[in-house]
Formats: structure tokens, sequence, C-alpha cells
């Protein structure tokens, strides 16, 4: 039984990496084809994407990081 909440949980960690990573690239993206069609300045999306996955990334490196100190215990950083 514990091995298939283990397989729940790494389901549920991945599913929640992508959502992380997806979210602020599609926000940004969708944001940057609005405001090219707006202002007729098509290549604003370019820079809005790379913005979302830069988001994209820190929030997931954010969630890693706190998911490996919840994990390590003892290789926590004690103050």
């Amino acid at each position: 039984m514990k091995h298939k909440s283990s397989v729940f949980q790494s389901l549920v960690l991945v599913t929640q990496f992508g959502i992380s990573m997806l979210v602020p690239i599609l926000l940004c993206t969708m944001i940057g084809a609005y405001l090219g069609k707006r202002f007729s300045i098509p290549i604003i999306a370019v820079p809005l994407f790379l913005i979302g996955a830069l988001a994209g990334f820190r929030n997931v490196w954010i969630m890693a990081k706190k998911l490996y100190e919840d994990k390590g215990g003892s290789n926590a950083k004690k103050d």
C-alpha cells in the first residue's frame, strides 16, 4: 500500500511542476499576442514568452527547493 501512495505522490508532484511551468508561459504568451495585435508589434510575444518561461522555472525551482529541504530533515539548514 505504501508503494501505491509513493507513486501517486510522485505523479501529483510531476503534475504540479508541469502546471507551475505552463501557466506563466501561456499567460505571458497570450498577453504578448494580444498586445502584439493591439499595437501592431507582433514581436512583443517573444520577450513575454521568455519572461513566462523564466517565471515558470523560478516556480519549479522554489517548489523543488522546499521539497528537498522538507525531505532532507537533518540536511536542512539550521539557523
